[in-house]
C-alpha cells in the first residue's frame, strides 16, 4: 500500500472557438458590461467536438507529462456532467480514444464538484495498492444543453477539459485530507430539467434543454459551503490558511471566489482566477486553473495548495494538495483537437434557433 498518491502529470484541453460578451449580444438581450459586471466572465470557448474528445486531448498531454503509456493506465475517471452518451460512459469512449484499454473506467457526477470527488476516488484507490496510475479527467461540454433565449444561464458557461496522473508515491505529496458533501435539500436551485428518466420524453421541444439555476442561493450557499470544507480540511490537518501557498477554487462567478477569500482571510494574490477567460467549466474548471498555474510557474515544490468548489447537488468539496518535485512535464504530447471551420456562434446556432 502506497502512503500517498501523487500528481505526476497533467494536461488542458480548450476547444479553439471563442465567443466573446458582444457576440453573445448580438443575439440576445444582453451586454458585455452585463455580463463582466454580475460574473467577471469576458469570453468563453465552445466546443465543435464531443466532451469526451476534449477528455482525450487533455488526458493525452496529462499522460505525456507523466511519461506514462496508455497502456499503463489501469483507472480512468472522468468527472462530467455532460456526457457523450448515457450509456456507455463518457469514460468508455474515452479510453477507446486514448488506447488506455488496461483501465477500469467509470464517469462521476457532482456537478462542478466533480473534480475533487474524482481527485479523492482515484487517490484513495492509489493508496489501497490496487491501482498503480490513474488518469483523472474532468471535461464537459455545457454550451451544448444552453437555452440561449435565458440570459441568466446562457452567459455563464463554456467548454473545456482538463486532467491529471496520480500514482503511489513514498513522499508526502498530493492530496492529503479532502472533505466531500451535499445539500440535497437545495438539488432544484442548479438543474438541468426533463432530461433523465424522470422527465417527460413527450413533451414539445424536448431537446430544447436549458440549464436552470436560482443564483441567489446558490451564491449564499456555495460561499458558506466551501468556506465549511475548507476549514474542516485544515482542522483536520493543523493547517491555518497562513499555511496555503496558492488556492484554486472552482470558477464560476468572481464574486463567490473574492467572497470565499474575503471568508479565509486570504489575499486574492494567492487565489487563481480565470474566470475571465472561460466562464464556468463545470467539472473542468479546477483543473485547468491548475495546469495554468503550473505553466505560469506559480507553484512551486513542496507548496500546499487548497481545493474548493461547489456545485449540482448542491455538492461541496475542499481538499489539500502538496506539490511534489516536479513542475515541469516529462514530455510534451503532440495531442490536438480536429480542426474547427466554424465561428462560436455558428456551432451554437441550432441551438440558438431553437429556443429563440
Amino acid at each position: 500500500m502506497a502512503k500517498y498518491a501523487a500528481i505526476t502529470g497533467w494536461g488542458k484541453c480548450l476547444p479553439p472557438a471563442v465567443l466573446t460578451n458582444d457576440q453573445i449580444a448580438s443575439v440576445i438581450d444582453t451586454s458585455d458590461e452585463w455580463i463582466r459586471s454580475r460574473s467577471g466572465i469576458h469570453e468563453r470557448r465552445v466546443s465543435h467536438v464531443p466532451g469526451s474528445d476534449l477528455a482525450m486531448v487533455a488526458g493525452q498531454r496529462a499522460l505525456a507529462a507523466a511519461d506514462v503509456k496508455p497502456d499503463d493506465v489501469d483507472l480512468l475517471i472522468v468527472a462530467t456532467c455532460t456526457p457523450d452518451t448515457v450509456i456507455p460512459s463518457t469514460a468508455a469512449h474515452v479510453q477507446r480514444k486514448i488506447g488506455a484499454r488496461n483501465a477500469a473506467v467509470f464517469d462521476l457526477n457532482a456537478g462542478c464538484s466533480g473534480f475533487i470527488y474524482s481527485l479523492e476516488v482515484a487517490t484513495a484507490m492509489i493508496r489501497s495498492g490496487t491501482y498503480r496510475k490513474a488518469l483523472v479527467i474532468g471535461s464537459e461540454r455545457i454550451t451544448w444543453f444552453l437555452n440561449w433565449s435565458n440570459r441568466d444561464t446562457a452567459v455563464l458557461f463554456g467548454d473545456g477539459a482538463g486532467a491529471v496522473v496520480v500514482e503511489p508515491s513514498g513522499q508526502e505529496s498530493g492530496l492529503l485530507y479532502s472533505h466531500l458533501g451535499c445539500e440535497g435539500e437545495a438539488a432544484d436551485a442548479l438543474q438541468i430539467p426533463n432530461f433523465g428518466t424522470a422527465g417527460d420524453r413527450y413533451v414539445e421541444n424536448y431537446a430544447a434543454f436549458g440549464v436552470q439555476f436560482d443564483g441567489r442561493e446558490i451564491f449564499r450557499r456555495a460561499v458558506k459551503g466551501m468556506t465549511h470544507e475548507t476549514e474542516i480540511v485544515l482542522d483536520k490537518l493543523g493547517l491555518a490558511q497562513t499555511d496555503i501557498d496558492r488556492i484554486i477554487p472552482h470558477q464560476a462567478n468572481i464574486r463567490i471566489i473574492e467572497s470565499l477569500a474575503k471568508h479565509l482571510s486570504v489575499d486574492m494574490s494567492r487565489v487563481e482566477v480565470n474566470i475571465q477567460n472561460y466562464g464556468n467549466t463545470s467539472a473542468a474548471t479546477i483543473p485547468i486553473a491548475l495546469v495554468e498555474a503550473l505553466e505560469a510557474g506559480r507553484i512551486k515544490t513542496g507548496d500546499r495548495i487548497l481545493l474548493a468548489a461547489f456545485g449540482a447537488g448542491l455538492t461541496r468539496a475542499a481538499g489539500l494538495l502538496r506539490w511534489g518535485d516536479r513542475t515541469v512535464p516529462l514530455r510534451l504530447s503532440d495531442a490536438e483537437l480536429p480542426p474547427c471551420n466554424q465561428t462560436a456562434l455558428e456551432i451554437v446556432g441550432d441551438s440558438i434557433k431553437l429556443t429563440l
